[in-house]
C-alpha cells in the first residue's frame, strides 16, 4: 500500500520449537492509530521486537517506511519513538540525567518546552534516582522517552500499563496529539476500552495468528446487534429462533436479543406480539474480541 508506514508479509518467528507468529501480514498506514490486540503470549511482542530488529523471523519480511527492517534498521529507528513492555534503567542516574542523555542521541534537536510539558502532564519528578522511582514512574520515563523526539513512528508495548487512572488519559492524549499531527501509533494492549476509545483499526490476535484485521467503528456495528423488544404479549420461547438471531434473556415484557442478520424477519415475528419500544444497545469491543475468541476456541477444539 503507497501511503503504509508498517508493512510485513508472512512474518514467523519461533522461539525453539515454540511458534511465536506465523504468516502474519499486517499494514499500518501513514496518520493512523492501529490497536494490536491480544492476551499476553499471543505474539503482539514479538511483533513489536521484529520490527525494531531485536530479533528476527525465520519466514517473512518486515518494513517501515518502505525500507526493510532487518537491513536498514538504524535508519529506520532514528525516526521511531519505543516503548518496550520490559526495560532497564541506570540504578543511580536521575530520571533527568537519563532522559537528557536520550534526547542527546536524537537525530533532531528535543523540542524543550515539549519536553519540559510532559514532565508536567506526566506528572513526572525527574530529580529522583532510577532506583526510587515505582512502578507507575518507571513507566512514566519510558512514556517520556518515546514521544520526547515528537518521531514519525511510535511503536509503544502495553503503554498504559502501571499507570493510574489520570495518567492513563494522559497517555491518551498524547496518542491522540500524533495522530493529529499526522504521526502513526502502533500500539499492543489488552485493555479492549482505551483500544476502543483512540484506534483507527485494530488487528486482533490469537496464538500468533493475526485472526481479524478491521476498522474499529466496523467491528462494533457490523459484527452483531443487541436489541431489547418490550412486547405486549410475551411470545414463545422459540418465536425468534430465526438464522442468525439468539435469544440471551428475557426480563419482565422485553426479550433480548443479538442479531447477527436477518432483523426484518425480526422485526416481521415481533409486530405479531405488539411492539410497544425497541432499544438497540451498543456492543463494545471487548465483547466482538471474546466472541472471535469463542468462536476461534471451537474450532480449535474441533480439529
Amino acid at each position: 500500500m503507497p501511503n503504509s508506514i508498517i508493512a510485513t508479509q508472512d512474518l514467523t518467528v519461533f522461539y525453539g520449537t515454540h511458534c511465536g507468529i506465523s504468516n502474519v501480514n499486517l499494514s499500518v498506514e501513514k496518520g493512523e492509530v492501529f490497536g494490536l490486540l491480544g492476551p499476553n503470549g499471543a505474539g503482539k511482542t514479538t511483533i513489536q521486537r521484529v520490527l525494531m530488529d531485536v530479533i528476527r523471523p525465520i519466514k517473512g519480511r518486515a518494513t517501515i517506511f518502505g525500507r526493510d527492517c532487518r537491513h536498514e534498521g538504524v535508519a529506520i529507528r532514528k525516526r521511531i519513538g519505543y516503548l518496550p513492555g520490559e526495560f532497564s534503567f541506570y540504578p543511580n542516574m536521575k530520571g533527568s540525567s537519563f532522559i537528557n542523555l536520550l534526547a542527546s542521541m536524537q537525530a533532531k534537536p528535543v523540542d524543550r518546552t515539549y519536553h519540559q510539558q510532559l514532565y508536567e502532564r506526566l506528572d513526572l519528578d525527574p530529580s529522583r534516582k532510577m532506583k526510587e522511582y515505582s512502578r507507575g514512574n518507571k513507566q512514566k520515563i519510558g512514556v517520556m522517552a518515546a514521544f520526547m523526539g515528537k518521531p514519525d513512528l511510535l511503536i509503544l508495548d502495553e503503554p498504559t500499563v502501571g499507570l493510574d487512572p489520570l495518567v492513563q488519559k494522559v497517555v491518551l492524549e498524547l496518542v491522540r496529539e500524533a495522530r493529529e499531527n499526522g504521526r502513526t501509533v502502533f500500539f499492543s494492549s489488552h485493555n479492549l476500552p482505551e483500544v476502543q476509545a483512540i484506534c483507527d483499526r485494530v488487528g486482533i490476535i490469537r496464538r500468533g495468528q493475526l485472526i481479524k484485521t478491521e476498522r474499529v467503528e466496523t467491528l462494533t456495528k457490523r459484527q452483531f446487534k443487541r436489541l431489547h423488544l418490550t412486547l405486549r404479549r410475551l411470545p414463545p420461547t422459540d418465536a425468534f429462533a430465526l438464522e442468525g438471531v439468539t435469544e440471551t434473556g428475557r426480563d419482565g415484557q422485553v426479550v433480548m436479543l443479538e442479531i447477527q442478520q436477518g432483523m426484518d424477519k425480526v422485526m416481521e415475528k415481533a409486530v405479531h406480539y405488539g411492539v410497544e419500544n425497541i432499544e438497540i444497545l451498543p456492543v463494545t469491543l471487548e465483547e466482538i474480541f471474546l466472541a472471535y475468541y469463542d468462536l476461534e476456541n471451537n474450532r480449535h477444539d474441533h480439529t
